[in-house]
């Protein structure tokens, strides 16, 4: 029987991004090394698998036409050394316990994304930089070179040391789910103790009494034992930046269609490129020049896919974009990832989403706000820092926006750690600048921690009750009239 393969785009490969132009492409020194790594890279099986990134696929068409809401959140730049138990329990815990509130006060269905197992490469500015007076080569992720001064020359041994550590951390992550740690049975730390603002304590503790009523009352009438309340799915995301990784996990698999019983002869199986290496990518800000390989390597795959949009990119190439990307106009193929800065937001935005919205691709595109890299600062000393007030601004005015241009915001995307640092200033805490000092780990961009994390979940999650409230006011004025 003939196998039927369907090209995901025309006059493409996995390796055609080579004859583009691109840019934050390393130059390895040992060409023989690196081809013995990738090389291996072709003979190790899929990270993830069909069937998981076409079901991620059904979620965000669902979060494109208003359904659901996507919560995606991690690291910045994981490290291979994240790759261990607790760490990767904390995340779960936190995404989990974000989407519990998010899931109350939207009144919707919430896709879990985690910037994990896999998200080990990053795009620099600068590929050198000064440490104690000597210029040395700019840390790129562990992916390519480490973080100590000595360890800067990039090493082709480490494509598959990252394709080891994203094996293993999603093997954890199944494992974990399917022993129970999303179970809602269990309990979830909802302490408000860092919570200095009596009000804000106050609203806070109101959300958390109801989840704990609602969560008490499914249990008194058994309807707790449903068993997608012991589970949850998480998929995983990272930035689509280091093409030579991921074109040797790019595979032509069949696409995972219902079958039938008896097999019907007649039809030979669909096949798709799929990337393997994770369920989600995203192109980065710096590198989504229409003409240049990495959009030429995402037109080609079936995974699901993210650009990131800023204040550099022009209203005129937005469409372009979505055309080569998502010629079939397929709902929740694209994801763009809007990233502005508190400041610019309000004047950019609009533009972006009519132009969208007024085409072709209205109601296609997942809009996802990135609250995070716009408002990137450095404070004395030269560390590099983010203020909650502009996170929770930018995203607040991007709901308003969205609500004013009668558009979906369907979900956000945070740098967050499960663990307590001290990176990102304010919060219900106040963290100032002296206590940046306390616990800042990050080796790049700062996080939020997990309980500045929570009290953004908090506060969307109020924006969407409000919402839903002025709506049954208005039907309730309506119906009288």
């Amino acid at each position: 029987m003939s196998q039927q393969t369907t090209p995901n785009a025309p006059g493409w490969a996995p390796d055609s991004w080579r004859s583009k132009p691109i840019k934050q492409c390393p130059e390895y020194p040992d060409k023989a090394a690196l081809e013995k790594a990738t090389n291996e890279l072709k003979t190790l099986p899929p990270i993830v698998l069909p069937n998981e990134i076409i079901r991620l696929r059904e979620h965000l068409r669902d979060v494109a036409q208003g359904k659901a809401f996507l919560l995606q959140g991690g690291d910045c730049a994981e490290l291979f050394s994240y790759c261990q138990q607790d760490v990767i329990e904390s995340k779960i815990k936190l995404l989990l316990q974000m989407s519990l509130v998010l899931l109350w006060g939207a009144d919707k269905p919430v896709v879990r994304i985690g910037r994990m197992a896999g998200q080990y490469a990053k795009p620099r500015s600068s590929p050198v930089e000064t440490i104690n007076g000597k210029e040395v080569p700019s840390f790129r992720g562990d992916i390519l070179n480490g973080f100590h001064p000595d360890e800067r020359e990039l090493d082709p041994n480490r494509l598959v040391r990252a394709y080891q550590y994203s094996a293993a951390t999603l093997n954890y992550i199944r494992g974990a789910i399917g022993s129970g740690i999303a179970d809602l049975h269990g309990p979830l730390d909802w302490g408000l103790g860092h919570v200095r603002d009596p009000a804000l304590k106050s609203k806070y503790q109101e959300t958390v009494d109801r989840i704990q009523e609602m969560l008490r009352f499914m249990h008194t009438i058994g309807a707790d034992q449903n068993e997608k309340l012991s589970t949850v799915e998480l998929f995983t995301s990272h930035e689509g930046l280091l093409l030579e990784y991921e074109e040797p996990l790019t595979r032509l698999l069949n696409h995972p269609s219902v079958r039938s019983y008896p097999p019907d002869s007649t039809t030979p199986p669909k096949k798709e490129y799929y990337n393997t290496s994770a369920h989600f990518l995203w192109i980065g800000d710096r590198t989504r020049q229409i003409d240049h390989a990495h959009v030429e390597y995402f037109r080609g795959i079936a995974n699901p896919i993210g650009v990131k949009i800023g204040p550099s990119t022009p209203t005129s190439d937005l469409l372009p974009m979505l055309r080569t990307l998502n010629p079939n106009r397929e709902p929740g193929k694209v994801t763009l990832i809007t990233r502005y800065g508190a400041d610019k937001v309000a004047s950019l935005l609009p533009a972006h989403i009519r132009t969208v919205e007024s085409s072709e691709y209205a109601r296609t595109v997942v809009w996802q706000c990135d609250p995070m890299h716009g408002n990137t600062q450095s404070v004395s000393g030269g560390i590099k820092t983010r203020k909650f007030s502009d996170i929770f601004s930018e995203l607040q005015q991007t709901l308003r926006i969205h609500k004013e241009e009668k558009s979906y915001l369907g979900g956000m995307h945070l740098e967050l750690t499960g663990d307590a640092v001290t990176e990102c200033l304010g919060g219900g805490a106040g963290l100032d600048e002296d206590d940046l000092s306390t616990n800042y780990t990050s080796f790049c961009d700062p996080r939020l921690n997990e309980k500045q994390a929570l009290e953004l979940a908090f506060l969307v999650a109020d924006h969407y009750r409000q919402e839903r409230k002025e709506k049954e006011a208005e039907r309730r004025k309506s119906s009288v009239v």
